[in-house]
Order: C-alpha cells, then sequence, then structure tokens
C-alpha cells in the first residue's frame, strides 16, 4: 500500500480487511500524529496574526464609516480563532502513539488522531468562512478600501498555506470561501479588469491549493522516513550501520556535486586552503565555450551527460594530488602544485584544452571547447585567488574560444581599476559626477535632425574617462543597475524637455538599456512611470536594445510589449552581427533597427558590405521597420548610403556625441525647419 493509496482514503486509517497490527496500518497513524502537531504549531503561529490581520480590517473599516460590520464580522472571526485555539490546546491521546504502542491503543490513538484532525479542518473552514463575508465590508470590493481588503485576503490565505505544509485541507479549506467570495464579487462588478483580476483569484486558488497537497506528500513521505529511522533505531547493530551511513552520505554531499562527482564550490573552498597551505598553489578557472548551445540544441540531459564527460576528462588529465570542482553550471576549477607534480601551469592548460575539445557522443566535433583563467602567484586568499583567475578567465573567452590566459600585472591592473569602479561609482551617482551625451541622427538628407542617442560619459577622478561597457559592468557588479538606470532615463527626460521648449517634439531621444537591466529590472515600470509623472510624451523616447536580448525572450518580452503598449519606440542595436531571426524581431517589439557600425565603415570600398545593407534595408522595408545605418564616418560612405536610400543617418561625420551645452547650436538650427 503506498501513502497515494492511503491519501484518498480518508478519514480513516485502516484498509479493508487489515488487522489491528498492520504495520501499513501503524505507520501511517504515526504519519497523522506527526501531522496533528505539525498542525497544532502551525495554527498557534497563525491565529495571532489572523486576528491582527482582522483588527486592521476593523481599523479601515471604522475608517471608511463601516466600523458596526466591522466589529460585528470581528466578533465572528475572533471566534473562530478562540475555537481553533481551544481544539489545538484540547489533550488527544493520539499524540502519546508510539510505534511500540500495543495494537488496541494504536487503534484507539489512530480513531484520536483522525477525530482531532477532522475537528480542526472544520474549524478552519468556519474561519474561512468568516473571511468569505469581509467583502461587506468594502462593497463587494468596489470601494475605495478594496486594494487594502484584496491584499489581506491574499495575504492571509497565502500566509495559511505557506504555514500549514502538513495536513491540506486545513489550509485548503480555510482558502476556498475567501478566494470564491472574492472572485464572485469581482465577477459581478461587470468590468473588463475585475473579470480578469476574478479569474487570476481562481488560479492563484488552484495554485495555492496544489501547493497545499505538494506540501502535504512531502511533509508525509519526510514523516514516513523519520518514523522508519526511528523503528531501525531500535535495532542498535542495523541502526549504527544506517546512521554511519547516512552522515557518511550527507557529508559527501555536502562537499560534492550530485551530478558529476567533483568536489563542489564548498567541498572545493575547504580542501583548497589545506592544499595551499601544503605548497605552492596554481588555479585554474576553466569556462566551457559552446555549452549554452549544446543544451538549446540537444536538451539538457545532453548537456548533463556533457559535463559528466567533462568531468571524467578532468580528472584523467589532473596531475597527482590535485583537486577538480564543479562550482556551479559549466564551470569548473583545478587546483594543484605545479613544484611538486613538475607539470607547468601551460602545459596542464594545454592538455585540458586538448581533452575537452576531443569530440562527444551524440554531435558534431568541434561543439564544445573551454577557455582557462589561470593565477599562479600567492594571494592572502583562496577568494583573492579565485577572483584574480576569474578576470584572467574573462580575458581569455574575450579572445576567442579554446585559450587559456595567466592573471599577470596588467590584468591585476584591470582588477584594480573595476574594483575602484565598483566603490567609487555609489558617490559618482550621488554626486552627479557621470554624464549623459547625446549623438545626433539625421534624415536622408543628412541636415534634418529626427533623433538623438543618450550616451553615459563618466570621468574618473584617477583614472579618466570610463568606457561604457566597463561603467555597465562595474554597476551591475556593485548593483546599481538600477541606479545608473534611472540617472540616464533623467537626464533623457531633461533632453526630451529642452526639445519640445524649442518645438523640436517630432525629434525622438533613444536610450540603451542592456539585456541584463532588462532581464533584471523593472525597466517598463520605471520608464513608463518616469514619462507619466513629467508628463512627457511616449513617442518622443526610444529604447536601443541589443540582439542579445533575444537570447532571453521569455525573461524580457512581457516588459517589451508594455512598453510598446505605452507607445514608446523599441529599436533593435548592432542589428546583424548578434542573434536575431525574423521571429524575435517581431517578438522583441522593434520598431527601428539600426545597421551595426561594421557593416557601414568602409561601405563605399566594399562590395560585401553594400549587399548585406542593401538586404538590411530591404529586409526594413518589406517587415515595416524603419532603419539606421550607424558608423557613418566618411564622406563617401555618407554618399553611398545617401544613394541606396537609407532612410537615417548617424556617425562621427555627421556629429559626435557631445553634452547638452554643446549641442545647443544644432538644435538652433533644426528649428527654422521645425517652423
Amino acid at each position: 500500500m503506498t501513502l497515494h493509496d492511503l491519501e484518498g482514503r480518508a478519514p480513516g486509517l485502516a484498509a479493508p480487511g487489515a488487522t489491528s497490527d498492520d504495520p501499513d496500518r501503524r505507520s501511517q497513524a504515526l504519519v497523522r500524529r506527526d501531522q496533528l502537531e505539525a498542525v497544532r504549531r502551525s495554527v498557534l503561529t497563525a491565529i495571532p496574526v489572523n486576528m491582527l490581520l482582522g483588527l486592521a480590517s476593523v481599523l479601515v473599516a471604522f475608517q471608511a464609516g463601516n466600523g458596526r460590520a466591522g466589529l460585528i464580522w470581528y466578533a465572528a472571526s475572533t471566534g473562530a480563532n478562540l475555537l481553533r485555539i481551544g481544539l489545538c490546546r484540547t489533550a488527544c491521546p493520539g499524540l502519546a502513539l508510539t510505534a511500540a504502542m500495543p495494537p488496541d491503543m494504536a487503534a484507539e490513538a489512530a480513531r484520536s488522531l483522525d477525530g482531532h484532525l477532522r475537528a480542526c479542518t472544520l474549524a478552519a473552514l468556519l474561519s474561512g468562512l468568516v473571511w468569505a463575508f469581509q467583502p461587506l465590508l468594502c462593497a463587494g470590493y468596489t470601494s475605495a478600501q478594496t486594494l487594502f481588503y484584496l491584499t489581506i485576503t491574499c495575504g492571509i490565505t497565502a500566509g495559511a498555506v505557506t504555514h500549514g505544509t502538513a495536513y491540506a485541507r486545513i489550509p485548503v479549506c480555510f482558502i476556498l470561501l475567501p478566494l470564491l467570495s472574492v472572485a464572485y464579487c469581482l465577477f459581478a462588478a461587470d468590468g473588463f479588469d475585475q473579470s480578469c483580476l476574478a479569474l487570476c483569484v481562481l488560479l492563484y486558488l488552484a495554485a495555492l491549493s496544489r501547493s497545499a497537497f505538494q506540501s502535504e506528500a512531502g511533509f508525509r513521505e519526510a514523516s514516513r522516513l523519520k518514523n522508519e529511522a526511528t523503528a531501525l533505531a531500535r535495532s542498535r547493530a542495523d541502526a549504527q550501520a544506517s546512521a554511519n551511513a547516512l552522515v557518511e552520505e550527507m557529508r559527501w554531499r555536502a562537499t560534492h556535486d550530485d551530478l558529476t562527482g567533483l568536489l563542489n564550490r564548498a567541498g572545493f573552498i575547504q580542501q583548497a586552503e589545506a592544499h595551499r597551505n601544503a605548497g605552492t598553489a596554481c588555479l585554474l578557472l576553466l569556462d566551457l565555450d559552446g555549452f549554452k548551445s549544446v543544451n538549446d540544441v540537444y536538451g539538457h540531459q545532453t548537456g548533463d551527460r556533457v559535463l559528466v564527460e567533462v568531468a571524467r576528462r578532468l580528472r584523467t588529465t589532473l596531475p597527482p594530488g590535485g583537486l577538480a570542482a564543479r562550482l556551479g553550471g559549466d564551470e569548473f576549477a583545478v587546483l594543484y602544485d605545479p613544484s611538486a607534480t613538475g607539470v607547468t601551469y601551460a602545459a596542464l592548460a594545454a592538455g585540458l584544452i586538448a581533452a575537452i575539445a576531443q569530440p562527444f557522443d551524440g554531435f558534431d566535433e568541434g561543439r564544445v571547447g573551454v577557455s582557462i583563467g589561470i593565477h599562479a602567484e600567492p594571494e592572502p586568499s583562496l577568494m583573492e585567488m579565485l577572483s584574480c583567475a576569474d578576470e584572467a578567465l574573462y580575458a581569455s573567452k574575450a579572445v576567442g574560444r579554446n585559450r587559456f590566459r595567466l592573471f599577470d600585472a596588467g590584468l591585476r591592473s584591470c582588477l584594480e581599476m573595476r574594483r575602484d569602479l565598483e566603490r567609487d561609482l555609489s558617490h559618482a551617482l550621488v554626486e552627479n559626477a557621470l554624464e549623459v551625451w547625446f549623438q545626433p541622427i539625421y534624415a536622408l538628407d543628412a541636415r534634418t535632425l529626427v533623433g538623438l542617442e543618450a550616451l553615459v560619459r563618466w570621468h574618473h577622478p584617477r583614472l579618466g574617462w570610463i568606457s561604457p561597457p566597463d561603467l555597465i559592468a562595474a554597476a551591475t557588479t556593485a548593483g546599481l543597475t538600477e541606479s545608473l538606470l534611472r540617472f540616464i532615463l533623467d537626464r533623457v527626460c531633461r533632453m526630451m524637455q529642452i526639445l519640445r521648449a524649442r518645438g523640436l517634439g517630432t525629434v525622438r531621444v533613444a536610450m540603451n538599456v542592456s539585456p541584463r537591466e532588462m532581464a533584471q529590472i523593472p525597466v517598463d515600470e520605471i520608464v513608463i512611470e518616469r514619462l507619466v509623472t513629467l508628463g512627457l510624451p511616449a513617442e518622443m523616447l526610444e529604447i536601443e536594445i541589443t540582439e542579445e536580448t533575444a537570447l532571453d525572450l521569455g525573461a524580457v518580452q512581457g516588459k517589451l510589449q508594455a512598453i510598446s503598449r505605452a507607445g514608446i519606440r523599441v529599436a533593435l542595436d548592432d542589428f546583424g552581427i548578434g542573434y536575431s531571426s525574423l521571429s524575435s524581431l517581431r517578438q522583441l517589439r522593434a520598431d527601428r533597427i539600426k545597421i551595426d557600425r561594421n557593416f557601414v565603415t568602409g561601405l563605399s570600398a566594399s562590395d560585401d558590405k553594400r549587399g548585406l545593407v542593401l538586404a538590411v534595408l530591404g529586409l526594413g522595408t518589406l517587415l515595416g521597420l524603419e532603419v539606421v545605418a550607424e558608423g557613418v564616418e566618411t564622406q563617401e560612405d555618407l554618399q553611398m548610403l545617401q544613394s541606396m536610400g537609407c532612410p537615417f543617418l548617424q556617425g562621427y561625420h555627421l556629429g559626435r556625441p557631445s553634452p547638452v551645452q554643446d549641442l545647443e547650436a544644432v538644435l538652433f538650427a533644426q528649428q527654422p525647419q521645425a517652423a
């Protein structure tokens, strides 16, 4: 008989024809005992919160002039809560049930447990019934207090499921009537938004119910295992062997990766510290090249097989006494002593690259490679060594696959610079030390201004001008991504206000948003809220994203749709060098594509580039997308683009990025045309 068989046999514990000393029946009774104990603890923990939230509801009802109904409701809620507390404090003989109890006493204890669980379930249903009448306090969720009461209802139902993991019937009975009441009132409001919200409430009810039963299944399984372990403990020899085996397995799992059997990050750090103290340590960080495409094309099961095979090859290539670990994902680490093994870091790195470059079963040769960052100098701590090796790994991946790079003085300077940037960036944002410059975008005639692209600039007091990629990377590492976005957006909005004041409201201002920003922060909410606050037209703003954003459409598509619905334009930057497909152009909600400067610079002297540009122009016409050519550096390239009919142009030959004050002449020249 399985756990699932017994789940459907409620409320009794006995199977038909089972004897009073049925071991499986006794096991299920012990599970029920654990469930009741957990239910009592969770209810006694949750009731004070329930009463406080109910009190808050009453206070809001008083403020809304509905105090009498609020008091009546709160009295009923308090009565239900007191009943539940009383049930939890009532003595239950079943809680004394043990595996060694005589059969007749065990059967009586099982009946007592069932009775108490049924009583607790009915009490939860009664409490839920009281909460189902909460719409009476807010005119069926149509009053000004609707948001408060909806929030209270969602919070208390979610809390009930969170606390009621042991016995699903109790939280489900509690949340059922309140959420059905909410859905009914919202449907009764007879509005599209209310109907959609009601459907969401029903979906929320289904999700909470499913979660509750899944949690109960997990609790029952854990309880069963615990009780079995307790029963086994009565046999001293077997219990000792089982306990030792379990401890050893848990110790192994705490320090090793389940998939590959290598050390995990915690185990590697633990053993590497002792290894470093014993000799001269050399650390290699490895990151697989092309592994994501394996997962995407062949599936995660194939990806797991690749990781297992990579781990095997690492063990084979590892020098004697060395450590190998999987730090996470497709990142591995190797630590060894070159002086003790006689193997140089260059020889080991070359051997690892050659080993991993060998074909894998199931897909073509050369799909998977590895990049390696090496740190071979003493450092005060292992974490510092990891940081330095990671810097070398980043530099290695930047120049191609199947390469290794040693952490040297140049990389140390880069690492220290980035740390300085991360440390100083927050002060720079507070003190407005950053600047936003704007580069003009012109129409086909190369004279009519149609747009400005915002570009962030930072002149560090010691390091000089910081490149935008380094600035964005520092913001990401320092957790200042959203602060930087808001800073740039503020400057963009100021430029939009200047343009409107000069009668240039048709000139759009574009700002770049990185894939990381788009995926990790609510870009749509931040941008739309700022425009509404300042009363600026959405059509004056353009959000530029890169083709790399298409790699994680699921995380960004909803935000792009919200941006597009608000009237904000979306431009796909650096088009042609990334990951776009015809379908992703629509999924990314692109209104404009910007031809990457690599295809524009030297256009007049390259037949291949002219063919590519003509193809992009044709694609734009076919799909109804505006096309901008970036990187117009010479008069010859400008004339060639004009002859091709490229509608929009941008580049140093037409106008360099400039601070706002230096754009006065450009904006002033446009005013007669605007008039």
